[in-house]
């Protein structure tokens, strides 16, 4: 990955309900997540998504477990 951190991203697209997706991002760690929403491309996908959403994004912080750090 190019963003220092960024460990995996992923596009999932629920099988049952096309129109409906998550975004996964996995990062080494909370801080380096954070500076990510600071990321000009970040800012930008954020407000040009805006209207897309049927609800209001939301992140749900993980601990990764497999594959180990």
């Amino acid at each position: 990955m190019l963003e220092p951190g960024n460990r995996r991203f992923d596009v999932l697209q629920d099988p049952t309900e096309p129109g409906r997706f998550i975004l996964y991002e996995a990062y080494a760690t909370a801080e380096d997540a954070a500076a990510h929403k600071q990321t000009p491309h970040y800012l930008a996908w954020r407000d040009a998504v805006a209207d897309m959403m049927a609800q209001p994004r939301r992140g749900e912080p993980m601990n990764g477990l497999c594959p180990e750090a």
